[in-house]
């Protein structure tokens, strides 16, 4: 057989977010490939897809991994968990940026036995990978800031950046969201390593710190806290952002309003404090991760995560990767999509194929099965583009 005769490989960029309780974003790229990879053109031959892996993060969990498949080395240390108990967490620095994210430090994953603890979990954990982070001497370090567990409004964080935070006996307190309302002084000196530090808050979310959008009304529910416990979030965070003005720091209310303040349960105003520059995590991420070189040369992108929907519209991974796709096709691979075939133009896909086509059964918390059906939706997508 003369091969000098066979086309040239089509070429796709696979691009996806996680497919959160299930994969990473590293594995959905993983089962699209090897599904690509397999499928055979009209004359029968298998391998007429090149791929080129991306796993992607918008600033939630799988953050630190997406950085370190992009060549960003890795780095544990341990730090207090969510509920103090020690975990194992990474963060990812390149020479000059660090990535240190929520999820793997303080995240809703590490609870113990899955139980949500509203009113005393804590972001110190993260405090803790930044402070390492900063042992480091980068010239940025990028704060991750999805799938928090706490509503501490990063009392936690700020407790392991050199705030004291003292009740009225003088007391010193964890980082909580319960201590929150007994606060009474503040003292602090500065983190080593923290000045002239570029510091870069990654996050799609924008809410308040307070109020019927702030972070306890609105994501206090998923982190479970009922009507009681937001009201003694709520109020904990009023006391909170009262006593930072008071010991002197003047725009702590101004920086409470501040769009995104809310982000992970308040850590959004606490890196505020700092001084830390707002991006979309999305965006942010698809730079840092050099999509606009990746794509370049490619003849279809795939993108995908969880869940197709109205949040994904405004502005999640696979509408900023459609967004900056140019004129290449760009097909999504969800686990289910509640967007109508018709308003798939209004994210540019061409088309959007989902695991729940592929099953009758849940495949949602199972990952092998998830995985052995976008090996076949790779292996379709395949037969498709050849």
């Amino acid at each position: 057989m003369d091969h000098s005769t066979a086309p040239a490989p089509l070429r796709a960029l696979i691009a996806p977010d996680k497919f959160k309780g299930s994969l990473t974003a590293a594995e959905v790229a993983d089962a699209l490939a090897a599904g690509l990879r397999s499928a055979t053109d009209r004359a029968g031959r298998p391998g007429g897809v090149h791929c080129e892996l991306l796993p992607l993060a918008d600033g939630g969990d799988g953050s630190v991994d997406a950085a370190v498949t992009s060549g960003f080395a890795r780095y544990g240390v341990t730090v207090a968990g969510p509920t103090g108990r020690p975990v194992q967490a990474d963060i990812a620095f390149d020479g000059a940026t660090a990535v240190v994210e929520v999820a793997n430090t303080c995240g809703l994953a590490l609870l113990p036995h899955g139980e949500l603890d509203p009113l005393n979990a804590s972001s110190r954990g993260f405090g803790e990978a930044v402070r390492f982070a900063l042992g480091l001497k980068p010239a940025r370090v990028v704060l991750a800031l999805g799938g928090s567990s706490s509503t501490d409004g990063g009392m936690g964080m700020l407790s392991a950046l050199g705030f004291r935070f003292l009740d009225a006996a003088g007391h010193e307190l964890n980082g909580t969201g319960e201590a929150l309302g007994r606060i009474r002084s503040i003292e602090w000196t500065s983190c080593p390593g923290l000045a002239g530090v570029e510091l870069v808050m990654a996050s799609d979310v924008h809410n308040p710190l307070l109020g019927r959008q702030g972070a306890p009304a609105v994501f206090g529910p998923q982190k479970g806290a009922g009507p009681r416990e937001i009201g003694v979030l709520e109020d904990g965070l009023k006391r909170f952002v009262d006593e930072l003005s008071e010991y002197g720091i003047p725009d702590a209310r101004k920086l409470a309003d501040h769009a995104g303040a809310g982000s992970a349960g308040g850590l959004g105003f606490a890196c505020l404090l700092l001084g830390a520059r707002q991006v979309s995590g999305a965006d942010y991420f698809l730079d840092l991760l050099d999509f606009n070189t990746r794509k370049e040369g490619c003849d279809v992108v795939i993108t995908g995560e969880g869940s197709i929907d109205e949040q994904t519209l405004g502005g999640k991974l696979p509408a900023a990767v459609a967004r900056r796709s140019g004129g290449q096709p760009v097909i999504a691979v969800a686990g289910r999509s509640l967007l109508p075939k018709e308003r798939w133009s209004e994210m540019s896909l061409s088309r959007v194929y989902t695991l729940a086509e592929y099953t009758d059964r849940d495949s949602a918390r199972d990952p092998g099965l998830s995985a052995a059906l976008l090996r076949r939706i790779g292996r379709d997508i395949g037969a498709g583009i050849l």
